[in-house]
């Protein structure tokens, strides 16, 4: 019999010997009553009949036991198990129970699962992994996936380095066929560890789809529920690695077809839910259509059923989330799903629901609600006006938005941002729910950048002109806040900043829009006009259009920032800019163009007019009606002064370009160039 003692001293120390005043962890053991076991110091022992034995007593104790793992933890003895868990040269019959042993602690309270973790306990259950042997050691492996396996799924250890290691994840996948307990935890494991795409390509590349594709058609529930979560972690969001899965199979049986048979009613709910999410990926990965016979008529169907009232509440918010996922971006499958089973009113019973059951459930169930709201309401207004009118929605989202979990809160803004594109609402049910208070608390407070994007995205559609809103947002000191958001490095926020400022400026009060501009300053505006976010700069592009809108204010703006103006119109047609962007430039120079004084501003700009010039000859017949569009607002011959700047524009060849362009074939253009000409006197 080996020394087991006498084992890698220097990982490890052990307790210290029993001392007269019995200090020692053993003599603890021996002065608790309830959890005296004379076989602790046993463990101890260099004779490995009396260790094995002990553990094997250790291990019956500890099972189904949380004060006991809690003795064991406090008083030191798992050291003593993580020794001989280390020690390759102790019998492997001993190594084995003493690594189910700590398999169970890891099993106990949060506290015992930190201790392990603190103890570097995983690499040395990836070394028990990696052996290889006779039967005894299969068994240590064994062991050693199910205890890395339960700390993997605390939740409380480090996850995502041993999916990095291509050997170990070849090793692991080629376990599979060993037996059915190492099949469900190396499922779990390798679910834990893909944590980036990176892993998900590194699986996918070796092996683990069609592996987990082959665990589908076992025999045995427990083995095919841990293989379709690992499925689903791989697929989500992976086109390469979804269009592989959909082209998998085993047995004949193409992947896809293999989920649909899970999602059968006769199958257990959460198999018909796992089964629908990995669907789900698929689809949303763009390995299957929106329009595939499994997505329409089997996976949304499924989810839709086990949104029921009849399911447990567990899976019903998870089959809301995951419909909500599916239908996000599909219109079709948006009115597919809002027709399907009492949907609506369905998911409108999660709020009441929620107030019966345990804070995550509830707060879960919210979630949901609000994520498939959100996605069902996206495009279509005639479901948007069937979930606004669903009985205290929106007292709910008000709720929402003010609640303690970020998630909810995340998808509260989701479901109004959502709803807020409705026209007929912004006119009336947000504002008799003064929605934009809360949205706008968490605007000035959030420091979450999903929750600013979505909430601003969602202030862009309460600050349209029509929206009764508009006023009190803009009390509340909106305009600052906007112009905040259009200096953050992050480009959807500058976006959102920069739109919501354009909206709030179209037919805006003269106050209101030199606000606007004292708060941006030009000098942000010169930085907008260079944005490498083209959709930044177009609506940069947009708020000056609509700053510079009806003759007084246009008059009155140019006459403080003329110059500034000037210089960003020609930055940008001198640019190197698609035609889109240059059309824009041109209109806001139509629209200096429409000013009393503001003419002068072109009139007097040599390099201005020859733009002009040539862009009624552009090959884009989009920059020609701009173009020639400012040429008639310069002209007007009802305008004082307009005779002067007609005969200015004759002497560029304005007018003789009008006469070549009247007998183009395009309708727009020739009712352009027509009324240019008619403001020409003597023309």
């Amino acid at each position: 019999m080996g020394q087991i003692l006498g084992c890698r001293s220097d990982l490890l120390v052990l307790p210290p010997p029993v001392g007269p005043c019995g200090d020692s962890n053993q003599a603890s053991f021996r002065q608790d009553p309830d959890n005296g076991r004379p076989f602790i110091e046993e463990i101890y022992s260099s004779d490995e009949a009396k260790c094995l034995n002990a553990l094997i007593c250790l291990k019956n104790a500890v099972i189904g036991s949380n004060r006991q793992k809690g003795f064991v933890v406090q008083h030191g003895v798992v050291s003593r198990l993580v020794q001989i868990v280390s020690c390759e040269s102790s019998p492997q019959s001993v190594r084995i129970e003493a690594t189910i042993i700590l398999g169970s602690i890891a099993k106990g309270a949060d506290e015992h699962v930190r201790a392990l973790v603190e103890m570097n306990l995983i690499p040395m259950l990836v070394k028990g992994i990696l052996e290889d042997g006779d039967e005894e050691s299969a068994r240590l492996v064994e062991a050693s996936l199910c205890c890395l396996r339960t700390l993997l799924q605390s939740g409380l250890a480090p996850t995502g380095t041993l999916a990095q290691d291509s050997d170990f994840v070849q090793h692991l996948l080629a376990l599979l066929t060993a037996s059915i307990t190492s099949q469900m935890a190396i499922a779990t494991i390798l679910t834990a560890e893909c944590k980036t795409p990176e892993c998900q390509d590194m699986l996918s590349t070796h092996g683990a789809v069609l592996s987990l594709t082959a665990l589908l058609c076992s025999p045995h529930r427990k083995v095919q529920m841990p293989a379709l979560s690992c499925l689903a972690k791989i697929i989500f969001q992976n086109r390469c690695v979804a269009l592989a899965a959909a082209a998998a199979s085993f047995g004949g049986k193409a992947l896809p077809d293999l989920l649909t048979l899970l999602m059968a009613q006769d199958r257990p709910t959460s198999m018909q839910l796992a089964s629908a999410r990995c669907l789900t990926y698929l689809h949303r990965a763009g390995a299957l259509s929106a329009d595939d016979p499994k997505i329409i008529f089997r996976t949304l169907p499924c989810l839709v059923r086990l949104c029921h009232k009849e399911h447990d509440n567990g899976i019903r918010a998870i089959a809301a989330e995951t419909l909500g996922y599916l239908t996000e971006v599909d219109t079709g499958l948006q009115r597919l799903a809002s027709i399907s089973n009492h949907l609506i009113p369905t998911l409108a019973s999660y709020f009441r629901v929620a107030l019966e059951e345990t804070p995550p459930l509830q707060q879960q169930l919210r979630q949901a609600a609000f994520r498939a709201f959100a996605s069902l309401g996206a495009n279509d207004e005639d479901i948007r006006k069937k979930i606004i009118e669903t009985e205290g929605l929106v007292e709910h989202i008000v709720c929402g938005l003010q609640d303690t979990s970020p998630s909810v809160r995340l998808a509260a803004i989701r479901c109004l941002h959502s709803l807020s594109r409705s026209v007929h609402q912004l006119r009336t049910t947000f504002q008799d729910h003064l929605v934009w208070k809360p949205l706008m608390n968490l605007l000035k407070h959030a420091s979450d950048d999903d929750v600013v994007t979505v909430a601003s995205s969602t202030l862009c559609n309460l600050l349209l002109e029509f929206s009764p809103s508009k006023e009190p947002i803009l009390e509340l000191g909106a305009i600052d806040l906007l112009c905040g958001l259009t200096r953050r490095k992050e480009a959807a926020l500058r976006l959102n900043g920069i739109w919501a400022l354009m909206n709030m400026a179209f037919q805006a009060e003269q106050k209101i829009k030199s606000q606007i501009l004292k708060a941006l300053g030009t000098e942000q505006i010169f930085r907008l006009l260079s944005d490498p976010e083209v959709n930044v700069l177009m609506k940069t592009l947009g708020l000056l259009r609509n700053l510079l809108s009806t003759k007084p204010h246009i008059d009155q703006i140019m006459n403080l920032h003329g110059i500034q103006i000037m210089q960003a119109v020609i930055l940008i047609l001198e640019g190197n800019h698609s035609a889109e962007v240059k059309e824009q430039a041109l209109c806001i120079l139509a629209n200096i163009a429409d000013g009393d004084s503001a003419k002068d501003f072109i009139m007097t700009n040599e390099d201005v007019l020859k733009k002009l010039a040539s862009y009624m000859m552009h090959s884009n017949v989009k920059l020609q009606v701009a173009a020639i569009f400012c040429v008639s607002n310069l002209v007007w011959k009802d305008e004082i002064g307009a005779s002067d700047r007609q005969a200015r524009l004759k002497e560029l060849g304005v007018h003789k370009l009008l006469q070549q362009l009247i007998n183009t074939s395009d309708t727009l253009l020739f009712d352009k160039v027509k009324t240019a000409m008619t403001q020409f006197s003597d023309s």
